[in-house]
C-alpha cells in the first residue's frame, strides 16, 4: 500500500511540474512573441486645423494606438496642408502617399455619392443614430466595401454631434433670400443649398474665416460653437444660424491604405480598431462638454443666434429628399446603401420618438 502511495504521489509531482513547465513555457512564447511584435511608424495627413476639436479626435486616435501597443506603433497626425492639401487626404491614403488619414468622407463625394453616408446625410441620422447604423446596422461593412475600391479601410473616429447652421453676413428670412448666396458648404448639404439658389464654395478649414471676414464668400459653415469661436467666424459675421440640417451627426473617419493595413500583425489591427471607436466616442462627449459654454460666450459677444425659417426647413428637406432619390435612380452602389440607410433610419426614427423624443419634449421647456 505505502509502495503505491509513493508511486501515486511521485506520478502526480512530476504531472504537476510537467504542468508548470509547459506555463512557464506558454508563458515564455507569450513574452517572445509581444517583444517580437514589430516597431511601426506611420504618418497621418488630416483636414483639419491644430487647435479644433476636431483635430483632437486624430490626436485621441493616435494616442491610443500609441498606448495599447506599449511604445510600438506610433502615428503622428499632421495638420491640413502639412502633407497634402486638407481636400486630398482619401487621394494620399489611396496612393500610399501616407498610411493613414483622418477626414470626412463627404469631401470625396466627387468619387462616389455614397461616401456621403459614412460622414452625414441632411436631414439624416444623429450622432447616437449615426453610429448604431455604422455598428450594430450593417452601415460600416456597407462604406467598408465601397472604400475597398479605393484601396481603403475605414473606421469611424469622431463625430460632433448636431451641428450648427452656418454663420451669415446678413439675415436671410426666406428661400429667396439665398439666391446668389456664396457659401463655404460641402458634401450633400451643398448640393442641396445650390437647388435652393446658393453658389457653393467648399474650402478646407483653415481657409474659411480669410474668405469669409475678405467678402469671398457670404456665408459658412463649420462645426460648431466651440470649433467655430477657435477660428474666429464670429469676427467675420454676426448671424449665427440652427440648426444645422445637413450634418445632424457627422461621423469622421480613420482611412487606412489597404496594403498598409494587410502588413500589420494581427494584434496591431485591433488596437487600431479599438482606439478609432475610443476617438469616435471622446470626440463627442467632448463637444457635447464644449459647445454649449462656447455658444454662450458668442451670444455674449454679440452673435445674433437665429432660427431657419419653417419655409426654408421645409424647402431644404424636400430638395434633399429629390436629391437621394435621383441618386439612387442613377447609380446602383447608392442605391443599395440608400435603401439599406433608409430602412435603418424609419425604424429608428420609430423607437427614438417613443424614448428620445417623449422625454426632451417634457423636460426642454422646463430647463
Amino acid at each position: 500500500m505505502k509502495r503505491r502511495r509513493f508511486i501515486a504521489k511521485t506520478t502526480t509531482a512530476a504531472a504537476t511540474t510537467t504542468a508548470l513547465g509547459a506555463c512557464v513555457r506558454v508563458q515564455t512564447n507569450n513574452a517572445q512573441q509581444a517583444g517580437a511584435l514589430p516597431k511601426v511608424r506611420w504618418r497621418m495627413a488630416t483636414s483639419w486645423p491644430k487647435a479644433l476639436g476636431i483635430f483632437g479626435g486624430a490626436e485621441t486616435f493616435s494616442k491610443r494606438v500609441q498606448e495599447m501597443s506599449n511604445g510600438r506603433f506610433i502615428i503622428t497626425p499632421f495638420v491640413a496642408g502639412e502633407l497634402v492639401p486638407g481636400l486630398q487626404v482619401l487621394d494620399a491614403v489611396q496612393a500610399g502617399t501616407v498610411e493613414c488619414g483622418h477626414t470626412a468622407s463627404y469631401y470625396y463625394i466627387g468619387k462616389n455619392a455614397a461616401l456621403a453616408f459614412a460622414t452625414s446625410v441632411p436631414f439624416g441620422l444623429t450622432a447616437q443614430q449615426q453610429n448604431a447604423w455604422l455598428y450594430h446596422g450593417g452601415g460600416l461593412e456597407a462604406m467598408q466595401k465601397l472604400y475597398a475600391d479605393f484601396n481603403v479601410i475605414n473606421f469611424p473616429a469622431g463625430n460632433s454631434g448636431a451641428q450648427m447652421g452656418g454663420w451669415f453676413k446678413r439675415e436671410i428670412k426666406s428661400v429667396a433670400d439665398l439666391n446668389g448666396l456664396k457659401m463655404r458648404i460641402p458634401g450633400l448639404g451643398g448640393q442641396v443649398m445650390s437647388r435652393l439658389g446658393v453658389n457653393v464654395q467648399v474650402l478646407p478649414g483653415g481657409e474659411i474665416y480669410l474668405a469669409l471676414d475678405r467678402g469671398a464668400i457670404d456665408a459658412a459653415e463649420w462645426v460648431g460653437p466651440y470649433d467655430d469661436e477657435k477660428l474666429g467666424l464670429n469676427k467675420a459675421a454676426k448671424f449665427y444660424y440652427y440648426p444645422g440640417w445637413w450634418e445632424p451627426g457627422p461621423t469622421w473617419e480613420v482611412l487606412v491604405n489597404r496594403a498598409a493595413w494587410d502588413k500589420l500583425p494581427k494584434e496591431y489591427q485591433e488596437i487600431l480598431k479599438s482606439a478609432a471607436t475610443d476617438a469616435n466616442m471622446d470626440n463627442l462627449a467632448q463637444y457635447n462638454a464644449l459647445n454649449g459654454a462656447a455658444l454662450e460666450r458668442l451670444v455674449k459677444g454679440g452673435t445674433r443666434l437665429t432660427p431657419y425659417t419653417k419655409e426654408i426647413m421645409q424647402a431644404a428637406q424636400k430638395a434633399t429628399t429629390d436629391l437621394l432619390s435621383e441618386n439612387a435612380a442613377k447609380d446602383a452602389t447608392f442605391k443599395q446603401i440608400y435603401q439599406q440607410w433608409n430602412a435603418f433610419r424609419a425604424q429608428v426614427y420609430r423607437w427614438n420618438e417613443i424614448n428620445e423624443l417623449s422625454f426632451t419634449s417634457f423636460t426642454f421647456p422646463s430647463v
